[in-house]
């Protein structure tokens, strides 16, 4: 029978022969890591998000006195099927959805990363930039909502009485899923566009051509179901409104059964067309990257 040495402690043998994690539980344990530390470094900012949710909320309010007035003109009238109640539901969601999805400065910062040259440690280190990104992109959602959560909730408590629940549970639970790809689209999106930085030295006017394409198309300025029937189904062979505008119709129920099921699909081709796009881009700019720095 084996017996370990005396001159060992029972910590120290459970220790040396303690099985090795496997590479999955490694890779998890990494990328937890990240996680946990991206939250720690914007619980320093927390201030600012703090700030830019309650900022966020003017151009919200005045978006709502507008449609007041318009609904009044029309004696309470529905606009393209909503009713007033839907229509502040459909701001209210928006804001829940863009505090969720909403990519802030990841791009900016992956952008610098490139450009300063600060992803050459990520090419020698056993770590994914892609996922190590992602990472931080969900801290600073979490952070995000950590800090919004209370003025959000108090906002919608003070215009409960016009906010509209889902019809169901099971709407609600394909809301989320919905919201989850979003997310990932949005990121995704970003991650591409942010790998120009390999080519072009400033990638600010194409940032900002992109949020003023998805602003508009993705349903953040209005419902996209009040243009023309036209406009909006050219819209829907982009990826814009599966960015905001499907997920918050999930939820108001404007979108069943097997148009929803169809959606669903799309929304999910799309994020892995952009996940794709974010591949192919990362790895053209690297074979750039390395042989301008030898």
């Amino acid at each position: 029978m084996f017996r370990p040495p005396r001159h060992l402690a029972p910590a120290r043998f459970l220790r040396i022969f303690r099985p090795a994690p496997r590479p999955d539980q490694c890779t998890m344990r990494k990328y937890r890591h990240v996680i946990n530390v991206g939250i720690q470094n914007n619980l320093t900012y927390r201030f600012n998000f703090l700030a830019r949710t309650l900022f966020g909320f003017i151009p919200l309010i005045a978006m709502l006195y507008v449609w007041r007035a318009i609904y009044e003109s029309n004696s309470g009238a529905s606009v393209a099927t909503y009713t007033f109640a839907q229509m502040v539901s459909y701001y209210l969601l928006s804001t829940v959805v863009d505090a969720l999805t909403a990519v802030n400065e990841d791009d900016w910062q992956i952008a610098a990363d490139i450009k300063d040259g600060n992803i050459s440690q990520f090419l020698l280190k056993p770590i994914d930039y892609l996922w190590y990104r992602l990472c931080l992109f969900v801290s600073g959602r979490v952070t995000y909502m950590m800090v919004a959560a209370v003025p959000l909730v108090i906002f919608i408590l003070a215009l409960r009485r016009y906010f509209v629940l889902p019809a169901d549970w099971p709407t609600f639970g394909l809301f989320l899923v919905s919201v989850v790809m979003t997310a990932l689209l949005q990121f995704f999106t970003s991650y591409a566009m942010a790998m120009l930085a390999f080519w072009v030295l400033e990638v600010s006017t194409f940032i900002f051509i992109l949020f003023a394409f998805e602003y508009l198309a993705s349903g953040h300025l209005f419902p996209l179901d009040i243009l023309p029937a036209p406009i909006e189904q050219a819209l829907y062979f982009t990826p814009f409104p599966y960015q905001l505008y499907f997920p918050v119709s999930v939820y108001l129920g404007k979108v069943t059964g097997a148009e929803l099921a169809k959606g669903l699909i799309i929304q999910a081709l799309w994020v892995l067309a952009a996940y794709a796009l974010a591949r192919f881009a990362w790895n053209r700019g690297i074979r750039r990257y390395a042989a301008v720095g030898g």
